[in-house]
């Protein structure tokens, strides 16, 4: 049974979420907020004019990458950190990522799993063909094929989801730069376990998708 969308309870006021369209990051929290039903608003950093190298954004994440988000006084960056902190502050305990010792080093090792693999893969793969990056293609390709095969692997082996048989922070984390894997020429055709999952995340209620190249 899937968990409820409400929050537990509300934030004092709207989320700010810093972002770009084309952004798998932000898109993975704009998603999550969506899905747990936590009113947001998109405010654009504009990458191609460089307004995330300005000071304002700066001041904001020193790294000067998106997203950011706001909520009150609190300022929060790094995707994956940010869906650790909606989901424990905007959910039911235990709903979205697993209140235990071992469902929680689950979740966080498909985290890691979304800051490199999934990074280095296909998310790069994507970030060359979309925006002209001089990189490896061919390198970043071969990464994502063997990463999407142990995926498949796993998804053949699991209950559903990446953790249990209800989705949880880590499939939102997996799901943007996955479904958007074609864009950057890594076929998804091949694993007909992920298509299936991706379809399941899409079914849920509040989806909204990522905005395509």
């Amino acid at each position: 049974m899937l968990q409820s969308s409400m929050v537990s309870k509300p934030p004092a006021q709207p989320i700010r979420l810093y972002g770009f369209p084309l952004s798998g990051h932000a898109h993975r929290v704009q998603l999550f907020l969506s899905l747990i039903g936590v009113p947001f608003d998109n405010i654009l950093v504009n990458l191609d004019a460089g307004e995330h190298r300005q000071p304002e954004f700066l001041a904001r994440n020193p790294f000067g990458q998106v997203p950011v988000i706001e909520d009150g006084e609190l300022t929060l960056t790094d995707s994956n950190a940010i869906l650790v902190y909606l989901a424990q502050t905007y959910t039911a305990e235990g709903s979205w990522l697993p209140a235990d010792p071992v469902g929680a080093a689950a979740v966080q090792r498909w985290l890691s799993v979304a800051a490199g693999e999934l990074a280095f893969g296909p998310a790069l793969a994507r970030v060359i063909k979309v925006f002209k990056r001089p990189a490896d293609a061919a390198q970043a390709i071969a990464l994502a094929e063997r990463l999407f095969q142990r995926m498949e692997t796993h998804l053949a082996q699991s209950r559903g989801y990446f953790v249990g048989a209800a989705p949880s922070i880590a499939d939102i984390a997996l799901y943007s730069y996955t479904a958007h894997a074609p864009e950057g020429d890594v076929s998804l055709e091949p694993y007909p376990q992920i298509r299936a999952w991706l379809q399941r995340i899409e079914a849920l209620p509040g989806f909204i998708a990522m905005t395509r190249s």
